[in-house]
């Protein structure tokens, strides 16, 4: 199971997580847009044996998925780990992922691209989860080799992503810079040179536990590096902010939101996603400001409230049931947490 939310990390009262995204198609074949079926399986099976053939550590760390065999349920609740996109897990087109013991790294074969070689890891460990997804991509451009460029860089299906491919983001918990209003503001300054805000899930997705992601737009004419560095130095600056906004918070006042928040997710029968998402923000910001002491808690229990992943642990869950079940696995991870 994933570890990258389930323990502290560095900047994690703030920084939920980092993550780096690299788009590669491999030389020689078409764009996934215009693959066969047996190119499709002929791509799996080229990128399968290219890591776990190999006599890297890569290959007793890592473990290959066919997608059709996995059920429904459980892609989706991969979705909710943020291992694969929606889209990959709606596709009944041939495709799989390969995944790491920790669920960190995670390679989908046959989204958009031939090939998305992701890296999550907890926290602000923005340059580390880069020297992870650059040394798998250039072990893989030696053994598969990619289709380049020299003007125009790594080719990609959607030309958004010419150039270096790379989509990192960092997952912030913004909740008092949200609640003075600034989150529009921020996310016109930012989109002025380059990044964009959005919500939990990526695009399209809205606000949800006042977690946004600050990612890069800009692929072509950067380095990756360079990238990479910018959107350290904005997303430093944004947690900054907010650990100024916190300092002037009442005390008294902190301690009275993370309890009745707690007290509710203590003793509730009912629980829609929703609220879930509200309170157990209102708790990490109590974490972060140390009134509660289980670092990683709020987010490990926001992922696992969410309803594939209750199924995962309860089995088969009516629609109308959801609720009944989220209130009481709340209440089963929370019964031993207490303030300072």
């Amino acid at each position: 199971m994933s570890s990258w939310y389930a323990c502290g990390a560095p900047e994690d009262d703030i920084a939920v997580s980092c993550r780096v995204r690299l788009a590669r198609n491999v030389s020689g074949l078409p764009f996934l847009s215009k693959m066969t079926d047996e190119q499709r399986r002929e791509l799996m099976e080229r990128v399968k044996n290219a890591l776990l053939e190999s006599n890297t550590p890569y290959a007793k760390s890592l473990k290959f998925i066919d997608m059709s065999a996995v059920p429904h349920n459980e892609a989706w609740a991969m979705v909710e780990r943020h291992i694969i996109s929606p889209e990959f897990a709606e596709s009944t087109l041939s495709r799989a992922v390969i995944l790491s013991d920790d669920e960190s790294i995670s390679i989908m074969i046959g989204e958009e691209d031939h090939i998305r070689i992701q890296v999550i890891l907890g926290g602000m460990q923005l340059e580390k989860a880069y020297d992870i997804a650059e040394r798998l991509d250039a072990f893989l451009y030696e053994t598969l080799h990619f289709s380049f460029d020299k003007d125009l860089g790594f080719l990609t299906e959607c030309p958004t992503n010419l150039g270096t491919g790379l989509r990192a983001s960092v997952m912030l918990h913004l909740p008092v810079t949200e609640s003075d209003g600034e989150i529009r503001h921020i996310s016109e300054t930012v989109g002025k040179i380059g990044f964009t805000v959005r919500g939990m899930y990526g695009e399209g997705s809205g606000a949800k536990a006042s977690m946004y992601q600050v990612s890069n737009q800009i692929t072509l004419g950067i380095s990756e590096k360079s990238a990479i560095s910018n959107l350290n130095i904005i997303t430093r600056q944004l947690i900054q902010k907010e650990r100024v906004k916190r300092e002037s918070l009442e005390q008294l006042k902190a301690e009275d939101i993370c309890g009745r928040a707690l007290g509710i997710l203590k003793n509730c029968r009912i629980l829609t996603n929703e609220e879930m998402m509200k309170l157990l923000s209102a708790i990490k910001l109590g974490v972060g400001m140390g009134i509660i002491e289980e670092k990683a808690m709020p987010v490990k229990l926001l992922i696992e409230g969410q309803p594939h992943m209750l199924m995962k642990k309860y089995g088969s869950i009516a629609e109308n049931e959801y609720d009944i079940y989220r209130a009481t696995f709340m209440r089963e991870q929370l019964s031993g947490i207490k303030e300072v």
